[in-house]
């Protein structure tokens, strides 16, 4: 079976915030099309990490620190932005303009990143909308909206540039659990058409309803849990052989 593109590699990474260090020797390889839950204590690094990946915080030392073909180590200021279009960044607060419509949200995010035919920004707009199931929505305004309405608004606007990574900061931090499942399971939608997706999160119970990668956050380290799906089998096949015994 062919790999999947590497699309993020870490060898040995240390990184600091306020010049105090938050994470060291990180390793880490994500491929396309991988979902990838990041599971910590607030403060442990989860948050940092991301950031990271999008160089708003410096990695500090590292034998190598990668995203797409860019090297985060020796990253110019004036190709951020370059960078930053590949990837859709989820906000656990929404940060939508409030002074304006659905619509009028994303296509600001559109003009801002170099869109300028009218016809093709109405058809991505109409794309996305549809993709999080808010075609109509297009006219309301943030507030007019529930938190959930307004998180699938946020990946709509993640979605606008195609990118190959979606990184999402406790996204369903704020909402109840029915629709916090709902935004984790949109995600995974996503995630099946090819897109990475890389979540924070507080709720392991989202990692059995939808599996991915899993990575622990601890003590300044960062580590993957692996879950051995064959145990769980053997132990559902003993629990199931148990009872049939019994009965």
């Amino acid at each position: 079976m062919e790999e999947k593109n590497l699309l993020i590699q870490y060898v040995s990474v240390d990184i600091l915030q306020a010049e105090v260090i938050v994470l060291k020797d990180v390793n880490l390889e994500v491929r396309q099309g991988e979902f990838l839950y990041l599971i910590g204590k607030v403060g442990s690094g989860k948050s940092t990490l991301l950031k990271s990946f999008y160089a708003e915080v410096p990695i500090a030392y590292g034998e190598h620190a990668s995203i797409f073909t860019y090297n985060l180590q020796k990253l110019k200021r004036k190709h951020i932005p370059y960078l930053r279009r590949k990837l859709g960044i989820i906000y656990q607060d929404f940060q939508l303009l409030t002074d304006r419509t659905v619509h009028d949200n994303l296509e600001f995010v559109l003009r801002a990143t170099g869109w300028k035919k009218r016809s093709e920004i109405e058809n991505r707009i109409a794309e996305v909308l549809k993709e999080v199931g808010m075609s109509n929505k297009g006219y309301k305004m943030p507030h007019q909206l529930s938190g959930g309405e307004q998180q699938r608004i946020v990946i709509a606007r993640a979605l606008l540039n195609k990118p190959e990574i979606i990184l999402a900061d406790e996204p369903t931090g704020h909402l109840d659990p029915e629709t916090g499942k709902e935004i984790v399971q949109l995600l995974h939608k996503i995630k099946t058409q090819g897109t990475t997706i890389i979540m924070s999160t507080h709720n392991h119970g989202w990692i059995e309803q939808f599996p991915g990668r899993v990575l622990q956050f601890s003590n300044e380290r960062m580590y993957e849990e692996v879950f051995e799906e064959e145990n769980k089998l053997i132990n559902e096949n003993n629990f199931s052989e148990e009872n049939t015994e019994n009965e």
